[in-house]
């Protein structure tokens, strides 16, 4: 069995605040547009912060039957958009799925919605019956996986990655990992995350949500930036078809990228407040596993998610790692927010829009450093620019961290 196999992506999908196609989503990420909205429902809820991602719902009852749609959670809705579309591009037919055996890897950590709608149900109605058949289906962490492979009849691997906000990064990372030593030709991979007031309730009562910006929604997720006060809530889908060089060219395929490494380490520390150690271990593995010099990477995408400390001792790994070569550094969660299990997919293909077509987004709002964060190179505007290799970072909570290197396909 050959373990060295080239690694490459055919084909990319997403469902986002910045947009629900690839071309949408390019110019939002060249416009500096912001996708984060104030929420009236959180605010007649009582939330701190009512601020989050304006995303689209899909209207699926012209391609998924109604007793399948039953066993559909929000954030595997927002999967099959993005797979449809990720496939379309790959050209990979249902035909060619049949006669092959594609896997499914995607990340996601919560299905709170779907549960708390169930358990609501029950305590209503005083019956567990009236829950409904897909409610069980719909409350697992797998749903989107289950429902992945039922709609697409996929016969590989049928796995979800449930790492926190790594979640996404440790689906694209495994299907790497598995292509590479042989074990799968093809695997669609990827992250959701549902956009609900339910999933995000208790990131509020923790005071992770920046609060500073209510009245101007768009500059209130601010990475990297002196003034940060935390998060803003985000989600959606995206899908990323990983395959062996080998698989894509007998079928005609046309590689995008090629995903060349993947770092991952733990902190071994606090639950939710990160360190500097996990994060750079991360970054020097991927680099490790790429063997590339770190003059090599044209840009890093950030998981900076607006935190002091998260922001602060990612900036100080990145400085750490790259030392007197101050490589070009955003977080696109600036125009997004956080989008949480899908942050690694989606931020994944965001890098690789800015690769393909010679610009870096700017980080928006970044105005002034503070002093853990000017010690990195933060882009604040968008710039023309030409890089073939990108690297990007997914931390979470429990100290798990993912990092992805990526270059072009030419």
């Amino acid at each position: 069995m050959e373990n060295n196999k080239r690694v490459v992506i055919t084909g990319m999908g997403i469902w986002s605040c910045l947009g629900t196609s690839l071309d949408e989503v390019r110019e939002s990420l060249y416009n500096g547009k912001s996708g984060i909205v104030v929420d009236p429902v959180r605010q007649e809820l009582g939330f701190r912060s009512p601020l989050t991602a304006s995303v689209e719902k899909p209207d699926l009852k012209k391609k998924v039957s109604r007793s399948m749609r039953q066993f559909m959670s929000e954030e595997a809705q927002y999967a099959y958009c993005a797979t449809e579309q990720a496939l379309a591009q790959a050209g990979m037919t249902q035909e060619y799925i049949d006669a092959h055996e594609i896997g499914v890897l995607y990340g996601n950590d919560s299905t709170a919605k779907s549960t708390y709608d169930a358990v609501s149900k029950i305590y209503e109605y005083k019956s567990t019956q009236a829950c409904g058949s897909g409610a069980i289906f719909q409350s697992m962490c797998s749903n989107t996986t289950q429902c992945l492979a039922t709609l697409f009849r996929l016969k590989g691997i049928n796995l979800t990655t449930s790492g926190a906000c790594a979640s996404g990064s440790h689906a694209i990372g495994l299907a790497y990992l598995l292509i590479k030593n042989g074990l799968q030709d093809c695997v669609i991979a990827g992250g959701a995350q549902e956009v609900n007031p339910e999933c995000m309730g208790s990131f509020d009562g923790i005071q992770a949500f920046s609060t500073a910006h209510i009245d101007e929604p768009a500059k209130a997720s601010r990475p990297f930036d002196k003034n940060r006060d935390g998060l803003v809530p985000s989600g959606g889908g995206a899908t990323l078809i990983i395959e062996s060089l080998e698989s894509a060219l007998a079928r005609g395929a046309q590689p995008i990228a090629e995903i060349i490494g993947w770092g991952f380490s733990g902190n071994g520390d606090h639950i939710s407040t990160p360190n500097v150690a996990g994060p750079q271990r991360s970054i020097e593995l991927a680099i490790q596993s790429a063997g590339v010099a770190p003059t090599e990477i044209g840009y890093v995408n950030a998981h900076a998610t607006s935190t002091h400390a998260g922001d602060g001792r990612e900036a100080m790994a990145i400085a750490n790692v790259f030392g007197d070569y101050k490589v070009p550094v955003t977080s696109t969660k600036s125009q997004t927010g956080h989008e949480c299990w899908m942050a690694g997919a989606s931020e994944a293909i965001y890098s690789i829009l800015m690769m393909k077509n010679n610009f870096i987004a700017g980080n928006i709002n970044f105005e002034e450093p503070d002093e853990e964060t000017a010690c990195i190179n933060v882009i604040a505007k968008t710039q023309e620019a030409h890089f073939d290799m990108f690297l990007s970072n997914s931390f979470g909570f429990g100290g798990t961290n993912s990092t992805i290197i990526v270059k072009d396909f030419k």
